[in-house]
């Protein structure tokens, strides 16, 4: 199945009185609805699942990225909504819609979502996996013998950890953690009608689907082309008798409880101790309020009314959902080694110039700057490289790096000790509060402090977004300082699943406003006289409108006026105000926002010279360029810049933001083709229209074999990276 149009609910409130040529009636709002707007993107993400083309276990892994993305909807905006509506606040959405509003919609789109999800589960991708030799068996479906072995199993490596938690006078209601499978029973003795409860949770660290193998031990994968797996919360469901021995089972009810994520940390003058502060509000998180109970078809009224009760809930809250109730099980599925029903796993190049892996990388950065796009280009053999050659080189006198979202067993944190272990001076900007890593980050901020690595937490009441390296280096003819800029986190694990870019340069017209940067990061300094960097909050905003006006000005005297801009999402009302003036004056947009949109395009007098694409895929576009053409026709004599903010008012009043103006002109060629393979591509794009309705781009009849329209960017990209490897390769990105 290929799908050529969004189910959207964007317009829920338009669609009877739709214009039907682009006017801006005056029933069509000026602004689309964030909350909905994002989960359109979740049904880009669902197309994924349900196109025929992709191999099979890809689409099942969409299915699994679909549900984390669910989650974390409901843990942060539909919580953050409620929590709204709970205490009176009335706020209205872009597209001017109440909090009662948006929660009612919002439930309606994702009831839609996961019946799709569940139709293409249980319909397609289940029946043809068994067709592939990975059979998902109803327990109820095994022969005698076979429930014999499986208990068997399920006593030697369940049964022992299952914790039965009763609901009577003398036992509370227990806790239910977030995001996790239980089981709700409902029985009585033998022989009385009087009924309890009880919550059993599905332990972590067992498989959610169990083998069971034609010969051999239950639980092991003796031959992945031929498969049987058993869901395990129904091999405990259905063995409950020998947890409640003597008790009659009455009912059983699977469900799972979603809990807030708890608003944005509010760090205010008087809160000296950041860290504790951080590490109180993730204990604290645990017990955030239930926002969404999930459970299987013809649910038991019994057991979910006494859940309602407890969880003070109501039956909006109810979510019935086909399939697992949790879809990262599914993922064990994905892990299977069957390359057969997977893209060939993509191995990252190494970057023309660091090919010679002993050669002195701060040299190669000195001959010219050094531009990097991962995952196509090894994020291990550059950034790495860079911060680990900086932490062994005995020239090297300082290293500085911000961290945002890292893992515990980054490279980066080793340099960094062994930097500080070796005298030189090291600096770590750690933020705590980047949502659902603070836990994480804690950690590592006293691993680093404990090493002897100076360890800042970030500017009071902001957070620290930007990605930037520092290193300063001792030379025949003084202190040089070089540079690492990013679009995305110093995270080896998600650098190789996200679209970022990189710069490594030593400039020193840039690497002087990075001290400055650093400087105010660490040490509180005022200094926003910057002008290769744009810096939020202090200038971003003001930035981005002049380069918006200066685009507008070439306009009006008839020079070339075009913005291309790539991010997440697009969501601030000033910015939006600034594009629709832009395209009023004749200016060129293309935007290509991954994410939420909150524009609405192509309106007759408003905004009919902007495109909004959304490009989904192989890998998560999460690469922010901006890209200027400054009154030229050449796309290189534009201005581009690269960094970690989005358009969004977050980031470009709440956080600490940089975009860096890359001036090496062989980059700009590279993101000058960044750029033009997303617009071009009529295979992963997709196209947000006047009506709000996201329409996937097609392939035209005509299209040459092996071309950007046909490939689609993920291949494009990789073909263009195999191509720059060969040795024998005339492509002009060698030189970079």
């Amino acid at each position: 199945m290929t799908l050529t149009t969004s189910t959207s609910h964007l317009g829920e409130f338009d669609d009877n009185r739709r214009s039907k040529d682009g006017d801006l009636s005056p029933q069509l709002t000026r602004f689309l609805g964030r909350d909905v707007s994002l989960l359109e993107f979740h049904r880009r993400v669902l197309a994924q699942a349900q196109n025929a083309d992709n191999p099979l276990l890809e689409r099942v892994n969409f299915i699994a990225i679909l549900g984390s993305n669910i989650d974390e909807f409901f843990m942060k905006r539909v919580a953050l909504l409620r929590q709204f509506a709970e205490a009176g606040i009335e706020a209205l959405s872009h597209d001017g819609l109440s909090i009662q509003q948006q929660l009612s919609i919002l439930r309606e789109c994702v009831e839609d979502i996961e019946h799709q999800q569940g139709e293409c589960l249980l319909n397609e991708l289940i029946p043809e996996l068994a067709q592939a030799g990975v059979l998902i068996v109803p327990y109820l479906k095994l022969s005698d013998l076979e429930k014999a072995r499986v208990g068997e199993w399920y006593r030697a490596n369940v049964f022992p950890i299952l914790t039965p938690l009763a609901v009577d006078p003398g036992h509370r209601f227990p806790f239910i953690s977030n995001l996790s499978v239980s089981l709700g029973v409902m029985l009585c003795q033998q022989g009385h009608s009087q009924r309890q409860f009880a919550r059993i949770k599905i332990p972590e660290g067992i498989p959610r689907l169990v083998s069971l193998p034609e010969s051999g031990a239950v639980g092991e994968l003796h031959d992945v082309r031929n498969l049987r797996l058993i869901p395990v919360d129904e091999i405990i469901r259905h063995n409950l008798s020998e947890v409640f021995p003597g008790m009659e089972i009455v009912d059983v009810l699977p469900f799972r409880v979603t809990r807030s994520a708890g608003l944005e940390l509010e760090e205010e003058e008087g809160a000296e101790n950041l860290l504790k502060h951080v590490e109180d509000e993730v204990r604290q998180r645990r017990f955030a309020n239930p926002v969404r109970i999930e459970t299987r078809p013809s649910p038991s009224r019994a057991i979910l009314s006494l859940l309602l009760e407890e969880l003070e809930l109501d039956e909006s809250d109810v979510y019935v959902k086909k399939g697992p109730l949790d879809n990262s099980d599914l993922r064990e599925l994905v892990a299977l080694d069957r390359p057969d029903l997977k893209m060939p796993t993509w191995v990252p190049i190494v970057p023309p110039r660091l090919y010679e892996s002993d050669a002195d990388i701060f040299s190669i950065i000195r001959e010219r700057d050094v531009f990097i796009h991962h995952p196509y280009e090894s994020f291990q053999a550059s950034v790495e490289r860079f911060i680990a050659a900086a932490a062994r080189d005995p020239q090297v006198v300082a290293i500085k790096q911000t961290l945002y979202r890292t893992s515990r067993e980054s490279p980066f944190l080793d340099s960094l000790i062994l930097a500080a272990e070796e005298g030189k001076a090291v600096a770590c900007m750690v933020e705590l509060r980047a949502r659902f890593d603070e836990d994480r980050n804690v950690h590592v901020a006293r691993e680093l402090e404990k090493h002897g690595v100076h360890v800042a937490y970030g500017v009071v009441g902001l957070k620290t977004h930007c990605k930037c390296s520092l290193v300063v280096r001792k030379e025949n003819d003084g202190l040089r300082c070089y540079a690492h800029f990013g679009t995305g986190n110093y995270h080896p694990g998600t650098a190789q699943l996200y679209t970022d870019c990189g710069l490594m340069t030593c400039n020193q017209a840039i690497t002087n406003e990075l001290i400055s940067l650093f400087n105010y990061l660490t040490g509180r300094s005022m200094n926003v006289a910057y002008h290769n960097l744009i810096v939020a909050p202090t200038a971003m905003r003001r930035r981005m409108e002049e380069l918006i006006d200066r685009e507008i000005e070439s306009a009006k005297i008839g020079k070339p006026a075009r913005i291309v801009a790539k991010m997440n999402q697009l969501e601030d009302r000033r910015i939006i105000e600034k594009l629709y003036e832009a395209s009023c004056a004749g200016v060129e947009i293309v935007l290509i926002v991954r994410g939420f949109c909150c524009l609405r395009p192509q309106i007759k007098g408003m905004s009919d010279n902007i495109r909004v694409l959304s490009i989904v895929g192989r890998f998560l576009e999460h690469s922010r360029i901006y890209y200027f053409s400054a009154g030229s026709s050449d796309p290189l004599e534009g201005e581009y810049f690269i960094g970690s903010a989005d358009w969004m008012s977050r980031n470009l009043d709440d956080r600490v933001e940089t975009l860096v103006l890359v001036r090496d002109e062989l980059a700009r060629q590279r993101l000058q083709e960044i750029l033009h393979v997303n617009i071009t591509d009529r295979t992963n794009a997709w196209e947000l229209g006047f009506d709000a309705h996201y329409k996937r781009l097609q392939v035209s009849p005509d299209a040459s074999e092996n071309t950007v329209e046909q490939l689609g960017t993920f291949e494009s990209l990789c073909n263009r990276a195999k191509a720059m490897s060969r040795p024998d390769s005339d492509s002009i990105y060698r030189g970079l």
